[in-house]
């Protein structure tokens, strides 16, 4: 086994005050502003944000599939997910949002371990391009709020 692990951490400003960013980091959510998005729920789950709600999601450009649980949640502040995609890496995202002014800053987390020595190189990668993921977020995220606030095209 290659014993690898990253801790990266990093921070986007979304333009909305952390009670109303916060449902843009639920599984739910995200389909809002994250292409390719696509969380199913093995289980009903009426709140996604509940501790203990599972959902999975697909790698369509390798194939695989994600499992994300909710470990804990404190609606408009936090949320943390442990996530395993088998044979690549398993861990967890937190997400922790604080009020700036009218928006929110956004510190996310991701602790990974490698469980291969495929996943060691998908993980270095990751690594090497969290800085640029986080702001590709932060843009989508500014997007989908600007077409919100156009409404609908007619």
């Amino acid at each position: 086994m290659t014993g690898a692990r990253h801790r990266l951490t990093g921070r986007l400003t979304v333009a909305l005050p952390p009670g109303e960013a916060f449902h843009l980091f639920t599984a739910q959510g995200e389909r809002r502003w994250a292409p390719r998005w696509e969380p199913s729920f093995p289980a009903p789950a009426a709140d996604d944000a509940e501790p203990g709600t599972v959902f999975q999601t697909p790698d369509h450009d390798h194939g695989r599939t994600t499992t994300w649980i909710v470990v804990d949640a404190t609606p408009g502040r936090r949320i943390r997910y442990a996530r395993v995609t088998p044979g690549v890496s398993a861990g967890t995202v937190s997400v922790v949002l604080d009020e700036a002014g009218a928006h929110s800053r956004v510190t996310v987390s991701y602790e990974l371990t490698a469980l291969s020595s495929d996943g060691a190189v998908h993980l270095r990668r990751f690594a090497d391009g969290y800085s640029a993921f986080l702001n590709a977020w932060q843009d989508a995220i500014a997007e989908a709020l600007r077409e919100d606030s156009q409404g609908p095209v007619a």
